[in-house]
C-alpha cells in the first residue's frame, strides 16, 4: 500500500470516529451560571425584563459597538422584542420575552440567524437568599448534528458560560454600586 493510501485511510478513519462520537452527544444542551447579588429581586428584575437595559450589563453589547439595534413591542415584559445586526463576531439575531413573572422569572425566545442559525431559550431566574438574590442565567435548546460535531472540538459550556459569568458580574456591579 502506498504512503498516500495509508495516510488517506487513517484520515478517513479519524473523520469517521469524530462523526460517530458526535452522534453520541445529547440532543439538547444547557449552559447555566449563577451569582448572588446583594439586592432584592425587585431591584434586579427590571434590568432583565426591559430589553433596552441589556446594554448596561450584557457582555455581548461591547463585542460590536457599531451594532444596529431595533426594539419593538411593549417597552418591557411579555412581547418586548430586541433585534440586532452586527459584525461577524456578533452576527444577526432576535430576542423576544415570552414569559415575565415579576420579580422572579424572564424567559426569552432567542433566535440567531447569522453567522449560524439556531433557535434557543434564554432564562433569567431570581431567587431570594440570605445574602440578597441568586440570579441564574441559562440558555438551552436543541443540539442539531452539526452542533454536536462542533462540541467535539469546542466546549459550549466554557465559551458561553464565560460570557454569562461576565454578564452576571457586570449586572452585580451595576446593581450593587
Amino acid at each position: 500500500m502506498s504512503a498516500f493510501k495509508s495516510i488517506s485511510l487513517v484520515a478517513l478513519l479519524i473523520i469517521a470516529v469524530i462523526l460517530i462520537f458526535a452522534a453520541t452527544k445529547p440532543d439538547e444542551f444547557r449552559v447555566e451560571r449563577s451569582i448572588t447579588i446583594k439586592a432584592p429581586a425587585e431591584k434586579i428584575f427590571p434590568l432583565m425584563n426591559d430589553l433596552h437595559s441589556f446594554g448596561q450589563w450584557s457582555p455581548y453589547e461591547k463585542v460590536d459597538p457599531a451594532m444596529k439595534r431595533t426594539y419593538s413591542g411593549p417597552q418591557s415584559g411579555k412581547g418586548a422584542v430586541y433585534a440586532w445586526e452586527g459584525n461577524d463576531s456578533i452576527g444577526h439575531g432576535r430576542m423576544e420575552i415570552v414569559e415575565s413573572t415579576p420579580p422572579s422569572l424572564v424567559t426569552i425566545k432567542l433566535d440567531f440567524f447569522k453567522p449560524f442559525e439556531a433557535h434557543n431559550t434564554a432564562e433569567f431566574k431570581l431567587q431570594p437568599s440570605a445574602e440578597g438574590t441568586v440570579v441564574t442565567w441559562a440558555m438551552f435548546g436543541p443540539a442539531p448534528y452539526m452542533s454536536k460535531v462542533m462540541t467535539v472540538f469546542f466546549s459550549m459550556d466554557k465559551m458561553v458560560g464565560g460570557q454569562f459569568e461576565e454578564g452576571l458580574n457586570n449586572l452585580k456591579a451595576l446593581v450593587e454600586k
